[in-house]
């Protein structure tokens, strides 16, 4: 279904409670900012996306631009400036739209967006396709030629002191069960299995179950082969948003980017 901002409405042939009900709950969860709504949908609980007509069961696109994803229904809203209620749109016609939309969103400055364009004729009407393709493989490229390490703090029993002795612990959990040949040493350690790394593993992983395009699952596969170890762990996008890196990494700021994005 192809809905453009404020203008054509369109039959819904499902539960249309359902769908309402589906939608209040994405608008509840959804990432507020202030800067882009009004004070009136930052209060509201029920959800701006759509407008939904019970009486004629048809709905109508607001002013949000992008997909959604409805058990077997799939619902485009596009922009209203390329709105033409005398054309007939197919698939190429709305990717084209959509490869509009990610030129769009490459002046955008909260999230970088890795372009692709000779590749994207594939994905004949599907966003989020496009937008899992874009994020796994130039994540695959990224992760390849930098991989990324970080500084961590780690507590273990060692045969040997490294970083400092805690006391306390080895006095309490050593000496008194005499191993007091087991020193409980507090050191910090150089290794892949960070915060960015699991957030970037458990992105993967929930893309690998919602993709349907091959070379999108070989991408991801081999993202998951490089950072087999790394700690399983869920995520958030608020752990996702805080990660700051050096100069050094910005490649992988579009990385951080794209995962807070799909967590969002």
């Amino acid at each position: 279904m192809n809905l453009f901002e404020y203008q054509n409405k369109l039959p819904f042939t499902g539960q249309i409670d359902d769908l309402e009900s589906f939608l209040d709950d994405i608008w509840k969860r959804r990432e507020v900012n202030s800067l882009y709504e009004t004070e009136d949908a930052l209060k509201s609980e029920l959800q701006r996306f759509l407008q939904i007509s019970h009486k004629t069961k048809e709905i109508k696109s607001n002013k949000y631009v992008g997909v959604i994803h409805y058990n077997s229904c799939k619902i485009n809203l596009l922009p209203k400036i390329f709105y033409d209620p005398q054309k007939e749109y197919d698939d190429n016609g709305i990717t084209g739209i959509q490869k509009h939309i990610l030129w769009y969103l490459s002046y955008c400055r909260k999230i970088r967006f890795p372009h692709y364009d000779c590749t994207l004729g594939r994905f004949q009407n599907d966003f989020f396709e496009i937008l899992i393709y874009m994020f796994a493989k130039y994540s695959h490229e990224t992760l390849n030629s930098i991989l990324y390490h970080q500084y961590a703090e780690m507590n273990e029993d060692l045969g040997y002191v490294r970083g400092k002795l805690n006391v306390k612990k080895y006095v309490s959990e050593n000496i008194v069960k005499a191993r007091w040949h087991r020193l409980n040493c507090d050191f910090e350690t150089f290794t892949m299995d960070n915060k960015f790394n699991r957030i970037v593993k458990y992105v993967c992983k929930l893309l690998l179950n919602e993709t349907r395009n091959d070379d999108s699952k070989k991408y991801l596969r081999e993202i998951l082969f490089i950072l087999e170890d790394v700690s399983d762990e869920r995520a958030t996008p608020e752990e996702s948003g805080r990660i700051q890196f050096n100069p050094i990494f910005a490649d992988l700021e579009t990385i951080r980017d794209y995962c807070t994005l799909f967590l969002s």
